[in-house]
This record gives structure tokens, sequence and C-alpha cells, in this order.
């Protein structure tokens, strides 16, 4: 091998090489300070692609969980004014029993009379409560809300609400609910009371089969948002410790290739021993 001063070959290759493992070290510290595998897009172009749908997606999936839950809390607040009417109509029904009793006077059964009163009030104030300005009960038989259960939109649950102010045949809650004439002769009877406190039982049950299928939904929209994640960290997540050890390679590259570069450059000192 011929001994030249202008051109350094080894040097050069020695320069190549340390550019390439300071280029690798400076990767591998970027994938490890971010927690990221592709820290660029050339990184992996196709990854990058992936990853940022499987993002979305479960960002869908979690918004879509957080409409179920509050669906759920909707029904919740639904059963609790359901079952408070329940109590109402149950000492409705107390009320009508005592008021029958012929021991009681004309004073007495007007004392029950004005607490049956109230009571109807009570009940015409549940018919009008609402969970975040959303009326929880309907104004037809067919009100009703719309629950998507899924990220695409595809699935969904239709939820009818109760529609108490129903005067139809069949349904007495608002017979008793609206009738003046109360516990007087002509007014509301014992039956009515019951029949309505079965209404308000249907009501409920209706609400549990719709609280428990969202339950299953949001149960589904978990593991899915689970599942998800766990594909795009396989993709966009660093491995620390196989990194760390991709780390530790390439310092040890840079210094040698620090001193070998160092090395090549001192070669062309020899030329100079042959001019003295």
């Amino acid at each position: 091998m011929s001994i030249a001063i202008n051109t350094n070959t080894a040097a050069s290759a020695a320069a190549i090489n340390l550019q390439n493992s300071e280029y690798s070290l400076e990767k591998s510290l970027s994938r490890l300070s971010s927690g990221s595998k592709i820290v660029a897009p050339s990184d992996d172009p196709g990854g990058l692609a992936v990853s940022m749908k499987l993002a979305a997606e479960v960002n869908s999936t979690q918004a879509v969980q957080s409409n179920v839950a509050n669906a759920i809390s909707f029904l919740q607040t639904q059963d609790g004014s359901l079952q408070t009417a329940g109590n109402i109509l149950n000492r409705m029904s107390q009320l009508a029993t005592l008021y029958n009793d012929v021991t009681k006077s004309s004073s007495d059964k007007t004392n029950y009379q004005t607490e049956f009163a109230q009571l109807q009030q009570q009940l015409s104030s549940i018919d009008a409560g609402n969970f975040n300005g959303v009326s929880l009960f309907g104004s037809s038989h067919s009100s009703s809300l719309i629950v998507t259960t899924s990220a695409d939109g595809t699935q969904k649950v239709t939820i009818t609400k109760p529609y108490l102010a129903s005067a139809d045949t069949g349904q007495t809650y608002r017979t008793v609910e609206t009738s003046t004439a109360g516990l007087a002769t002509g007014g509301i009877s014992l039956g009515q009371i019951t029949d309505a406190i079965q209404e308000i039982a249907t009501f409920r049950a209706q609400n549990g089969a719709y609280t428990s299928q969202l339950n299953f939904a949001s149960q589904i929209l978990t593991t899915n948002a689970q599942n998800l994640q766990a594909a795009n960290s396989q993709i966009a997540d660093v491995d620390v410790a196989s990194e760390s050890t991709n780390y530790a390679k390439y310092q040890i590259l840079v210094q040698t290739g620090a001193t070998m570069l160092a090395q090549a450059n001192s070669q062309s000192q020899v030329a100079l021993k042959l001019l003295l």
C-alpha cells in the first residue's frame, strides 16, 4: 500500500463509520427519551400509517365509552325518579286504605285527602325531571334516545323513555296523578293505585334491561380499547430493554470510531519520517 498525504482512505472510511454510529446513537437516544419507536416518518412509514389509524380508533372507542357511561347515568337518574314515584304511590295506597276506615272522622279524612293532594303534586314534579337538560320521561309513546355503542357508529341501542303523562286505556298512573276528586267517593280507588304501582314497576324493569344492555356494551368497549392500545403499542412504542442495548452498543462504536479516526489521521505522519 502506497503512502499518500493528500488522500487518506482509511481516515475517510473511519469518518463515515463514525458518522453512521453517531446517527444511530442519536436515533436510539431519541427513541429512549420519547418512548416511541417511530420518531420520524422515515423510521417506519407503513407502521406510522397503521399506528395513526389505531390511535384514532382508540380515541373514538373511548369517546363512545364516555357516551355510554353518560347514558347509563341518565338511566340511573331516571330509575331514581321512578323509585320515588313508586314510594309515593305506596304511600297513596296506605292513605286510600286509611281513608276507608269506618272509624275515621270527617276531619281525619280531610287530612288524608290533603296529604294525598300533596303527593299528587310531587308526582307531577317527577314527571318534569330532566338530566342535563334532557327530559327523563317522554312527551309521547315514541320518545326515545339513541345511544351509539360502537366506534364505527353501526351498533346502537334505542332507549324508549316512559310516557308518564299518558291517559290511555290501560295506564292509570296519569289518572292517579291528576284526579281532582282524590280519595272521595267516585275518586281514586285502591285498585287504580295498585295498577299505577304495577306500571311504575314495568317502567323500572324496562329501565333495568336498558341499563344491563349498556353495561355489557361498555365492557366490550373497554376490552376493544385495551386491545387496540396493545396493538398500537407493538407498532409505536419502543422496547426499552432492546433499545438500551442498542444505545450502549452505539456509544461504544462512537468512542471506538473517534479513536480509529484519530489513528487513521496520524498514519499520514509516517511520510514525514521519510523526508527527514
